[in-house]
């Protein structure tokens, strides 16, 4: 098996170390414009001849057809608004993709290549990640084991271990793509219909094991992608929340709604300002700790009827770095997601082809248990 990796981020990286660890990935091609600042936790593997580096622009459509020719499965960690042009590249190579998502309305955008890509024998995978990606596809698992749902609750956040005020938050990917969660109204199904709700709405407390304790939940965008649609009429109700210290949403609410996280420009002395170019400059270096160790703290609930009787169905996880590999939990949780369910495509565990989410083709139980194999442990209990 061959793999081409686009996106030498954290995402990415964290995808090809996983991909490493696998015997029978012969080859990964690690893609991108910049290849000098690869992690640490790549070098002993950087020094390998399973590791390839490419110097690749994306935006290069015969470079990224020739790397793609050289794989049997791209997985792409490269930003959200690059998805659709890689997987449509992708099915004309003939191969598999995957990606992290990100982007609602472009994975229904990618759904439209499904003919295209049955005739060329391949699988393409939007949302592979963790939200959407993970949660999905236990959510989608909890459903097909009731005979009736009535309530999916998703709770799923990144954060420090260590947290210091005034946000009690630390940068775990783009700040640009949280802001962007921020902003954007969120899809949820409400008596069986989609609608939307406000980002950063509906608090609410969450109780996790110590040393975790009290964390807050609220309304953000993309982490159920297109799974309202899926169960439109099938579900009463279902909602992701993201998941915070508490008072983090009183206070990024407050920065919203004073204009800060606005992309249109305003005038500063006479000088055109986008506010929040501005914002993510001042903020971004005072949240991204590179010596930070962060968490991922996952619950998906489900709730219905199996046999006549009240059932209840909880995932649960706790994830945290890795200190002696040096690799955060949210790349763990992300990138071996995604270096996962690439792995499935390529050795014929996901035999469907077509365009499809995770929740409709990724096996839950062989998913669960690659990801117990690396250490991401998910806890199941039934009530």
């Amino acid at each position: 098996m061959r793999a081409l990796v686009l996106g030498a981020g954290l995402q990415g990286s964290a995808c090809a170390y996983d991909l490493l660890r696998n015997d029978a990935v012969e080859r990964v091609i690690l893609a991108d414009m910049n290849l000098d600042r690869l992690p640490p936790f790549l070098e002993e593997d950087r020094r390998g001849s399973r590791l390839e580096l490419l110097p690749l622009d994306a935006r290069n459509e015969d470079a990224v057809l020739m790397a793609m020719g050289r794989a049997d499965a791209c997985m792409n960690a490269l930003p959200y608004y690059f998805n659709l042009e890689m997987a449509t590249l992708a099915v004309r190579a003939g191969i598999h993709y995957a990606d992290l998502g990100g982007n609602t309305g472009i994975v229904f955008q990618q759904l439209q290549l499904n003919d295209r890509a049955k005739e060329r024998g391949v699988s393409v995978i939007p949302d592979c990640g963790l939200a959407p990606g993970m949660v999905n596809i236990l959510a989608a698992a909890g459903i097909r084991e009731l005979d009736r749902t009535d309530t999916v609750k998703i709770r799923v956040g990144g954060l420090p271990q260590h947290p210091e005020p005034p946000l009690n938050y630390q940068i775990v990917y783009s700040l640009e793509g949280v802001l962007d969660y921020y902003t954007t109204a969120s899809w949820v199904l409400r008596e069986g219909e989609p609608r939307q709700v406000d980002a950063l709405s509906e608090v609410e407390s969450v109780q996790f094991p110590a040393p975790v304790g009290t964390l807050e939940a609220f309304h953000t965008a993309g982490g159920l992608s297109t799974l309202p649609w899926t169960y439109q009429g099938q579900v009463r109700t279902m909602e992701y929340k993201t998941l915070r210290y508490p008072g983090h949403a009183a206070i990024m609410r407050a920065v919203r709604d004073l204009g800060l996280l606005g992309t249109e420009p305003v005038d500063v002395h006479g000088e055109p300002v986008v506010p929040r170019s501005l914002f993510i400059a001042c903020a971004e270096p005072r949240l991204r700790r590179p010596e930070g160790r962060d968490l991922v703290a996952l619950r998906v609930e489900v709730e219905g009827e199996k046999e006549g009787r009240p059932r209840r169905i909880v995932y649960d996880l706790l994830d945290y770095y890795d200190e002696e590999k040096g690799i955060s939990a949210m790349e763990r949780a992300t990138g071996f997601s995604l270096a996962i369910t690439g792995v499935m495509q390529m050795d014929g565990r996901i035999a469907q082809h077509g365009v499809f989410t995770p929740d409709h083709g990724v096996p839950a139980d062989e998913y669960i248990a690659e990801l117990d194999r690396r250490g991401v442990r998910i806890g199941k209990r039934v009530e």
